[in-house]
């Protein structure tokens, strides 16, 4: 959420693993467009399964369902909402590696990219605080950004959260910092 002159607006950065859900209660007007671009998803029109399939599916699986290109539907979706494209390179691969903890390779809740933030003059620290007051415990976000955000991790480890860091695969000015609800 950001705030301006007292007005609330809700900015969500779409990505492969935002969650359906919180992308249609920000975004109802995508609802026809998802269901244009991956037909199997014509049945989130029946609230039992809208409850429990958008709760659960993240737009990776959106576009593993439909047969999509991940990069291709998440842009369009961004499109949709005046976000700019991405590419392939600003994707995270998040590849789970021999010694990382076993709970990263879930789905984070959300993903901050802390590199655009910092670009635009904001921290990403405000950000991070008000996202791990809402996830549930065990649900982790990952940040990333073009260093290892040193104070923010001793922030978030004073603040009694479990963090773990590394580069993406292949990208060492791409850095992964996973933060987890206790």
């Amino acid at each position: 959420m950001i705030q301006h002159n007292n007005i609330k607006e809700y900015f969500m950065d779409i990505q492969a693993h935002t969650k359906l859900r919180d992308l249609l209660d920000l975004h109802p007007e995508l609802e026809d467009k998802i269901m244009q671009i991956a037909p199997p998803f014509k049945n989130l029109k029946n609230p039992v399964l809208r409850k429990t399939v958008a709760k659960l599916a993240t737009l990776e699986k959106v576009a593993r369902i439909g047969n999509l290109d991940v990069t291709e539907l998440v842009n369009k979706l961004r499109r949709e909402t005046g976000q700019p494209e991405i590419t392939v390179e600003q994707m995270p691969e998040i590849e789970w590696q021999e010694g990382d903890p076993a709970w990263i390779q879930n789905d984070p809740a959300h993903i901050i990219d802390g590199t655009e933030m910092l670009n635009r003059g904001e921290h990403p620290l405000n950000k991070v605080n008000a996202l791990m007051r809402e996830i549930k415990p065990g649900e982790f976000i990952l940040l990333r950004t073009n260093f290892k955000p040193l104070p923010l991790i001793d922030e978030m480890i004073k603040q009694k959260y479990q963090v773990f860091s590394k580069p993406a695969k292949g990208q060492p000015d791409n850095h992964l910092t996973f933060i987890r609800n206790k």
